[in-house]
């Protein structure tokens, strides 16, 4: 199998259909053999049986996994690569804000060699951006890069660490969030620490991005839930014994 989609979702019921059928016109348009795993983080509204009711043609399998309770979007997306079986595998945030065309050039990367993790990145000096964040949310931005640097010594030449579109070798994702441990929004740091760590070569591709006013995101409770998780994840790889 050529490439796993995991989309991740918490309520989201309203728009998981048409991510699964984007999902599933990208596979079928580029001849690209694969499965779509949907990840229910615990919904309470019809997420999962939204998801699993679009039709999709017979050369795609799609998944849906479903849990109780709602743990993290670490916890669907670690769960979702768990269970993936391509060659190449992916995660994409729903809501459709970077086309699926975009991961042509992310998937090109890894086949030929120059990368093992390929990053969507919205700033990068190439991407398009159709809708910008409000600017409470580039405020929160801006200071979250600086601490992750400062704090947890992500590299620099990392210009997005938390864009939701992101592409691997299929066997590396599943090493490295088989040992990840955190469950919410700081997953994506963990997984580049660990890379990091095991001399994983990680690049970044532009994208076309458009702010999704319906974000899970809060400017009032996520802040706080970050800080938390980053203090976590900065003791946790300290004593890690699997690093360099």
């Amino acid at each position: 199998m050529d490439l796993s989609i995991v989309i991740p979702a918490f309520e989201e019921s309203r728009k998981i259909a048409r991510d699964v059928k984007a999902a599933a016109e990208f596979l079928v348009g580029n001849g690209l053999t694969g499965e779509i795993i949907v990840v229910d983080d615990g919904s309470q509204d019809k997420t999962a049986q939204a998801a699993g009711e679009v039709p999709v043609p017979s050369a795609v399998k799609l998944n849906v996994i479903r849990y109780e309770p709602h743990r993290g979007k670490g916890y669907g997306v670690r769960m979702g690569m768990k269970a993936s079986t391509g060659q190449y595998t992916m995660f994409a945030d729903c809501g459709l804000c970077i086309p699926y065309g975009n991961a042509l050039q992310g998937l090109e990367m890894l086949r030929s060699g120059q990368c093992d993790l390929a990053h969507g990145s919205r700033r990068h000096i190439q991407s398009d951006i159709l809708q910008d964040q409000p600017w409470h949310r580039r405020f929160l931005s801006r200071t979250f890069k600086f601490m992750v640097r400062r704090m947890l010594g992500v590299p620099r030449e990392l210009t997005d660490t938390q864009c939701g579109f992101k592409m691997y070798k299929g066997d590396i994702a599943r090493e490295l969030y088989a040992d990840c441990t955190t469950d919410g929004f700081m997953f994506d740091i963990e997984i580049i620490l660990r890379a990091t760590r095991k001399g994983y070569r990680i690049g970044e591709f532009p994208v076309e991005w458009v702010c999704d006013p319906d974000s899970r995101l809060s400017v009032t409770r996520t802040p706080w839930h970050v800080l938390v998780e980053m203090h976590k994840l900065k003791r946790a790889m300290g004593r890690d014994p699997r690093k360099k």
